[in-house]
């Protein structure tokens, strides 16, 4: 008899876990269908709250077209001064960049709606390049965005760096040595490959964390572009992405400006000046610059008929490679005011596709050939090598001649008898 109670109270307490389990499970699977409804309404059909505007793309595109594209379009003379470049160029980049990347296709969406065409997306990617505007100003002409616009750009500037890059952000070859020695000898200075310096973009939103690393002599944090320019305007290098905070010699030591020639892969250069055999090219530079043999600096305060004769052109043919920023930040307004993304690696593209862009101006508008000189060579295809590396010792070897202060000061003092000899007297 005394079991029973006991069986009764084991029901009653069983009854009472049964609900609690019960209404737990209950509360979870609430919970789920609530989390599938979000996820239901973050990829499905439209989101609660969410504003739609109907931009008219078809029609935004019919009136760019007619405005730039038709043959009798509104404003085909004001083409190059908004787009930076002659029409026949912008639609090669545009092709380009449609073949490599399938998201400048226009398509069309689930109910049929046409997309944005490839010239809405490339305009707009344009526009914040050349102007250095928002991305939401392009919104009320091109009828894209913000978001779409950013989304252009990011995806342009890689594209850009994809299909043209190997051939419009390239190291000199044989030809082109042979040009710039040529130009050089016009000049003065036989050996002369170009003029090498540095330019501070500013950096808008720089994270907080990042801003001593990138605050240098600007007092501002900026980003550092190394290049080396001819007298055509023409990058033929470019090192971007060190903090503002460093110098140009600390750029220079991180550059590898001179990797090809420490490797042993550079084109051989040899050149004679006033009686003297010299086997390696040289920059002009200003006077931060160390007393390299690949170096050839200006004298402070120069004593004499022709060392101020040296100096000043010096001067003057060094300025090629601030000419050659001047025209990058005039063309691509961009990298002349404030940068506006939040990454690094967005910055880099963004610089390296407008100098690609610059150099592919300056060759469609023919200032490679004011120097009589065809431009049949080509880069070779790369292909694995096989055969023997340089020994180490080959390589010390040429790093030191590199860095010989000898010389950097003898090459120095057969310029200033050259350029005397040939302009001076």
């Amino acid at each position: 008899m005394d079991r029973y109670p006991n069986i009764l109270e084991d029901i009653l307490h069983s009854d009472e876990n049964s609900d609690d389990e019960w209404d737990m499970l209950l509360a979870e699977t609430k919970r789920e269908e609530e989390s599938r409804s979000k996820r239901r309404n973050k990829h499905r059909g439209s989101v609660p709250g969410h504003r739609i505007i109907r931009r008219g793309r078809v029609e935004g595109h019919e009136r760019l077209y007619h405005d730039y594209f038709a043959p009798n379009c509104v404003y085909d003379a004001f083409f190059r001064r908004r787009f930076r470049m002659g029409r026949p160029l912008f639609l090669r980049i545009v092709n380009g960049v449609e073949q490599y990347d399938p998201y400048f296709i226009q398509k069309t969406d689930a109910i049929g709606n046409l997309g944005l065409s490839s010239l809405q997306k490339v305009t707009a990617a344009f526009r914040i390049l050349t102007y250095g505007t928002p991305a939401d100003s392009v919104d009320e002409y091109v009828r894209i965005g913000e978001s779409t616009a950013i989304e252009s750009l990011r995806r342009f500037v890689q594209a850009v760096i994809a299909v043209f890059g190997d051939e419009y952000l390239r190291p000199p070859n044989n030809n082109d040595i042979a040009r710039l020695l040529a130009i050089g000898e016009q000049r003065g200075f036989p050996g002369m490959l170009g003029s090498i310096d540095c330019m501070h973009w500013k950096w808008k939103n720089c994270p907080t964390a990042w801003q001593g690393m990138y605050t240098g002599h600007c007092h501002e944090p900026t980003i550092i572009l190394e290049a080396v320019a001819s007298q055509d305007l023409w990058i033929w290098h470019a090192f971007f992405g060190l903090p503002g905070s460093l110098n140009d010699i600390n750029v220079l030591e991180r550059s590898p400006v001179f990797a090809t020639l420490t490797e042993g892969r550079a084109p051989p250069i040899n050149y004679r000046i006033n009686g003297h055999d010299y086997t390696m090219g040289y920059y002009l530079a200003d006077g931060i610059y160390p007393n390299w043999s690949t170096f050839v600096k200006t004298i402070p305060c120069p004593q004499g008929l022709k060392r101020k004769h040296f100096a000043a052109t010096q001067e003057s043919i060094r300025k090629d490679v601030e000419r050659a920023f001047g025209v990058l930040q005039a063309r691509f307004a961009i990298v002349r005011g404030p940068a506006r993304f939040w990454d690094e690696e967005t910055l880099a593209y963004i610089m390296k596709a407008c100098i690609i862009m610059h150099n592919m101006i300056i060759e469609d508008e023919g200032a490679t050939n004011d120097n009589d000189f065809d431009g049949s060579g080509e880069n070779p295809i790369v292909q694995v090598s096989h055969v023997h590396t340089p020994e180490f010792v080959d390589f010390i070897q040429t790093h030191h001649q590199i860095r010989s202060n000898a010389s950097h000061s003898q090459l120095q003092s057969d310029l200033i008898e050259h350029l005397w000899q040939r302009y001076g007297q």
